[in-house]
């Protein structure tokens, strides 16, 4: 177990405004974490800084023994793991499955006519089966259904084997026969001893697999809440968070929340 993360008092600014505001929180490599909050709460932008994205406007960040103040961002992106919609905009879509896979090894979002290596390919190969997509490999990114774009981000964002996974929401806009798909697998995969640390960001506690460990709640760019899942996914702190009065049910591991009737 070693420590990837370290946010010590941590706020982001823009526009005169607390983005994150003095945000304290530890992530260490054998944790699975998920954070939860309202829109606006700056979920995705802990995740902007926790990929070397952002930089703090003050506090101190370390991210994989990096200080983000003075470390060479290019160092340490390569190390981290980042599935989001922001970077599936970035893949033409008509890159093949494959391609869009195997150009994460080289911090590419497209093939530009490059020779890969064999060893590169089958690490491809290998990682779009572990998320059922050895079918699809030579099928333009674009054709690809809801939830297999989304599969397709991960395996994309494990390709280089990171120290550390950033999903942004993603089971997001699927049905509901895709979103337990896709819950199954990232269950699967977050249970493994092998997986890197997961910071996963979404708006549902449905959308939490089975497996994470860890709960972090925002509002405001604060910490309502910080800890152990099974403390912090409650009633009591999904109201502050949210601002609603909320009933939260635990059923072997999966969560569900329904606003009390006023």
């Amino acid at each position: 177990m070693s420590l990837v993360l370290r946010f010590s008092n941590v706020s982001l600014e823009r526009g005169g405004n607390a983005i994150v505001d003095n945000v304290s929180w530890e992530v260490t490599s054998d944790q699975r974490w998920v954070i939860l909050g309202p829109n606006g709460a700056g979920k995705t932008s802990i995740l902007e800084l926790a990929a070397a994205w952002e930089v703090p406007s003050s506090g101190t960040a370390v991210v994989l023994n990096e200080d983000l103040a003075t470390g060479d961002p290019e160092e340490i992106r390569p190390r981290v793991g980042l599935a989001s919609s922001g970077m599936a905009k970035r893949i033409p879509p008509t890159e093949t499955v494959v391609d869009a896979v195997v150009t994460a090894a080289y911090a590419a979002a497209e093939r530009r006519g490059e020779v890969y290596d064999d060893i590169d390919l089958r690490r491809a190969r290998r990682v779009l089966a572990e998320w059922r997509l050895e079918t699809l490999t030579n099928r333009e990114s674009g054709t690809l259904s809801e939830g297999e774009q989304k599969r397709l981000q991960i395996a994309r964002s494990i390709m280089t084997d990171p120290e550390l996974l950033l999903l942004d929401e993603p089971s997001a806009g699927l049905d509901l026969g895709m979103r337990e798909e896709l819950m199954s697998m990232l269950s699967a995969f977050a249970s493994s001893p092998t997986a890197p640390a997961i910071i996963m960001v979404t708006h549902h506690v449905e959308e939490i697999p089975r497996g994470f460990t860890h709960a972090l709640l925002l509002t405001d760019g604060a910490v309502v809440a910080q800890g152990p899942i099974n403390e912090i996914i409650t009633g009591a702190n999904l109201s502050r968070a949210f601002g609603v009065t909320v009933d939260v049910d635990n059923h072997n591991g999966r969560f569900s929340a329904r606003a009390r009737p006023q």
